[in-house]
């Protein structure tokens, strides 16, 4: 049986497309994150999510709506059908916040919403218990404090 990958990013469309963290020589401090376009989105594909969940230690959707969205749908599904029951998989939808976000090109807004690609590693890390800083271009944030 092939070794379980670490985490996978799932979204539909401008969201994730370019959302893959790049890996650091050498560091220590980032694990792989595989990213996928849910192109998939209604009707959702079983199948894929199966093998998604069952190949990945960590599932993370990422999507500009929340309540209801895409991420509801994939996690409903692995509940229903007891993917998550052993506890071996952690699941967290990442999604725009419910507050107002300035104005600027797409990728500021993502950036500051907390989507951007350095925020789904950092997510990843923080499943698998690593401490995470993700640098924006107005701060650092230790979204280890943050949880706090």
């Amino acid at each position: 049986m092939p070794e379980r990958g670490h985490a996978i990013a799932i979204g539909k469309g401008r969201i994730i497309r370019n959302k893959a963290p790049s890996p650091k020589e050498g560091s220590a401090n980032t694990i792989p994150v595989t990213v996928a376009d849910a192109r998939f989105m209604k009707p959702l594909d079983r199948d894929l999510i199966r093998k998604l969940v069952n190949d990945h230690e960590i599932i993370i959707t990422v999507e500009e709506g929340s309540i209801g969205g895409f991420g509801d749908h994939v996690l409903h599904f692995a509940v229903l059908e007891g993917m998550l029951d052993d506890g071996k998989v952690k699941f967290r939808p990442m999604v725009l916040p419910d507050r107002y976000i300035d104005h600027g090109s797409q990728g500021e807004q993502y950036e500051e919403a907390g989507l951007s690609a350095s925020h789904i590693e950092a997510t990843a890390m923080r499943l698998v218990g690593r401490s995470a800083t993700v640098l924006t271009s107005a701060r650092a944030l230790d979204l280890n404090q943050m949880q706090k």
